[in-house]
């Protein structure tokens, strides 16, 4: 059976309901019953971020050499989780994901690896991270959130309350990534302006070429201001090394930023 014009190889329901894999010229990708791909995976490179939008959420990795205690919010496919789990092999990660069924889905189409230093998590995100932020503050030096549903971002992930207990979980190091879509103008104005507010405008957004996505980044209180000039030579030795576009991140983040570059990074 034909759908989104690639080879349906695998359908279930579960409450939310249906995950659908197609396939398409080598891509697997998973559906949630529209045509917009949840995640997507080169099989031939099932270690590689193929999607757009996975590579820009690694835009953080401009700011940090690397993470020591992660928590992701949203499974998906599992291909952000794998990714960080292959480059970093130090780091622990905490993934919470709301749909039990994706765990399974990860691990068979999408080779999530069973590993020691993954946690996964059934529980709504939102809440979990309210919670933690009273019980274990200062927790994470990274925290991840793409959380979508069939017609766009969880409903959850967003609000000034939201985003303080992400604070409250960060380190004084800590950097908050979150997959937001910018085609609803005045939603993202408005979670702009809750991540801004929250973070003292240390945030930066950077929108992904060719697609609606945009990835909000925020930094924690404790970061000093970053140099444009290391920057681009820290894009430059990691985009030879990974193959992720990050000279054009840094273009992209000068371009988009201007009201409020000047908090996070100086000329």
């Amino acid at each position: 059976m034909y759908k989104y014009e690639g080879l349906l190889v695998y359908q279930e329901y579960d409450e939310q309901g249906v995950i659908e894999i197609v396939e398409t010229a080598g891509v697997r990708a998973l559906h949630f019953g529209t045509s917009p791909r949840q995640s997507s995976m080169l099989i031939s490179a099932p270690n590689e971020l193929h999607s757009a939008y996975a590579r820009a959420m690694m835009v953080w990795w401009l700011f940090k050499e690397k993470p020591n205690d992660v928590l992701m919010v949203g499974l998906g496919g599992g291909l952000l989780t794998k990714y960080l789990l292959h480059h970093f092999p130090d780091c622990q990660i905490h993934t919470i994901e709301f749909r039990k069924a994706m765990v399974k889905i990860a691990r068979r189409f999408f080779t999530l690896p069973l590993e020691s230093r993954l946690k996964i998590k059934i529980a709504d995100g939102a809440l979990h991270i309210k919670q933690q932020s009273l019980q274990t503050p200062e927790k994470h030096d990274l925290i991840m959130i793409d959380a979508f549903d069939p017609v766009g971002m969880a409903e959850t992930m967003q609000g000034v309350s939201l985003f303080a207990a992400c604070k409250e979980l960060l380190t004084d190091q800590g950097l908050l990534v979150i997959n937001l879509w910018g085609t609803e103008k005045d939603l993202f104005k408005q979670i702009a302006w809750e991540m801004g507010t929250t973070f003292n405008w240390k945030v930066l957004f950077l929108p992904v070429r060719g697609r609606g996505n945009v990835i909000g980044l925020a930094f924690a209180e404790g970061h000093s201001k970053f140099s444009m000039k290391a920057l681009r030579q820290r894009a430059k030795d990691l985009e030879e090394q990974y193959q992720i576009e990050f000279l054009d991140f840094i273009k992209d983040l000068k371009r988009n930023n201007a009201s409020v570059l000047g908090k996070v990074i100086t000329a």
